[in-house]
């Protein structure tokens, strides 16, 4: 059973879409027969046109490849691939069953209104049911699949480690290779050879997928592994270098006939800064009012359980490289850098005070950020500002570390809810950032609102 386990995971989902969007169909009919019992007739009468409904329905979320289901899909964008597919099938239904039931049977107007609405919200919540069933099979074994990891540097083990904090997605790595021969394991995960060894690897071991990490590697090199993983049918996965990540599509355009490629474009300008400005000034004011009870009782606690200011202030720097004055709750002691300098948190803090320790595991200490929205210095969603000592550090190691300015900084950010904050890889984290630069869309935004207030119960990188 747990072979066939992705075939059953593909199938248990159709079934539940079928359910579903038949169920939608049977409680809209209900809804229009509380307000028009006469005009309508039993529902026995229409069974065809909920048979319509469901195979088209099913056949466009076909078309939309939503039976492709990817281990990572968040229920977010989940929903939108829902609303899309679900959308275009009631429009096509409704063709369908005035072509084939016309002058049969009456379909009112308001029926077909509800059943659209409630295909969407009904095969959602079934999806987010049946998601969580598979997932906790996933974890259990069901539908595995075996890794190998072609590079076992930095970014090897943070791919590694994210794996680790996700079973759910059924992945398990079954060792890596490298040409470091001095590195014999990573995370008790063993190094099993060369690259040159992928086939026999791959082989003996039963890989399903090879994910190359090797970030820094020319195009010949990653084109050699490719080549050692064509012997077997496994899946094969890049992950993306430092220019690679940067642009969000390639557009054809030229210049006086001759061809050109545009791999580089920013999203957020225009009329867009306008409407992101809108929504930070409403976010923050609306956080503020709602959050300020909060606020004032950790006010209280913080001047109750240590010495010292409430609110702290950091230089951190913002928008083209202009520094600012960051607000946050003091979560340290007053002279937490006195002997150090500027250094940067880590698990298990010894400067923390009691109170402190809580708060920055929740995130609270950052809640005063949003004055700093409202007052323009920042945004609700953006790259996470740095001091500036670290921004010069930076900036003359990391490509592209400065292009993080182009943007204003953000209380959170797409590396963040990503797993990339507290003691996390720069370049990584400079990667996504730039990622969300060039991708820039609300809806973007709002995902990763969203993501974040789920992430403060979960995130692990928070100290």
């Amino acid at each position: 059973m747990k072979k066939r386990a992705p075939l059953l995971f593909t199938l248990s989902l159709v079934a539940t879409d079928a359910l579903m969007s038949g169920l939608a169909f049977w409680v809209g009919y209900l809804l229009r027969l509380r307000s028009d019992y006469e005009n309508i007739q039993p529902f026995p009468a229409y069974w065809g046109m909920l048979v319509v409904h469901v195979i088209t329905i099913l056949t466009v979320f076909f078309f939309y490849r939503l039976y492709h289901r990817q281990r990572s899909l968040s229920a977010i964008d989940q929903f939108y691939s829902i609303f899309g597919a679900a959308s275009v099938g009631t429009i096509i239904a409704i063709a369908f069953i005035s072509f084939f039931f016309k002058n049969q049977l009456d379909y009112p107007r308001l029926m077909m209104v509800y059943i659209w609405i409630l295909t969407i919200l009904f095969t959602s919540v079934g999806r987010v049911i049946q998601s969580r069933l598979q997932l906790a099979l996933q974890a259990r074994g069901w539908g595995e699949l075996r890794i190998l990891i072609v590079g076992a540097g930095e970014v090897g083990r943070m791919v590694m480690q994210k794996i680790k904090r996700t079973p759910t997605l059924g992945y398990r790595v079954v060792g890596f290779v490298d040409d470091d021969t001095s590195v014999k394991a990573v995370q008790g995960v063993p190094v099993l050879g060369r690259i040159d060894d992928i086939p026999e690897i791959t082989a003996s071991a039963n890989i399903n997928e090879v994910i190359i990490v090797m970030p820094e590697a020319t195009h010949h090199e990653i084109l050699k592994v490719v080549s050692k993983c064509d012997r077997r049918k496994v899946a094969i996965k890049v992950f993306p270098n430092v220019f690679q990540i940067m642009a969000s599509e390639v557009s054809i355009g030229d210049l006086g006939g001759l061809p050109l490629l545009t791999v580089r474009d920013t999203a957020l300008r225009g009329w867009r800064v306008t409407v992101k400005r809108a929504i930070d000034v409403v976010g923050s004011a609306v956080g503020l009012v709602l959050l300020s009870p909060i606020m004032m009782l950790i006010a209280v606690l913080i001047k109750l359980d240590s010495e010292g200011p409430v609110f702290y202030t950091q230089e951190r720097m913002g928008l083209d490289g202009k520094p600012f004055m960051m607000l946050k709750f003091r979560s340290m002691r007053t002279d937490a850098e006195a002997e150090t300098g500027p250094v940067w948190a880590k698990p298990n803090d010894a400067r923390r005070t009691r109170l402190g320790a809580i708060i920055r595991r929740f995130s609270i200490d950052e809640l005063p950020q949003l004055i700093n929205v409202l007052i323009g210095d920042m945004s609700l969603v953006g790259p996470r500002p740095e001091r500036p000592v670290f921004v010069e550090q930076f900036r003359k190691t990391i490509p592209r570390y400065m292009d993080r300015h182009q943007e204003k900084a953000g209380i959170t950010g797409w590396a963040q809810v990503n797993g990339l904050r507290g003691d996390t890889s720069i370049i990584e984290r400079t990667k996504y950032d730039l990622w969300y630069i060039e991708n820039w869309s609300l809806s973007l935004d709002f995902r990763i609102l969203i993501r974040t207030i789920f992430n403060i119960f979960t995130d692990r990188n928070a100290y």
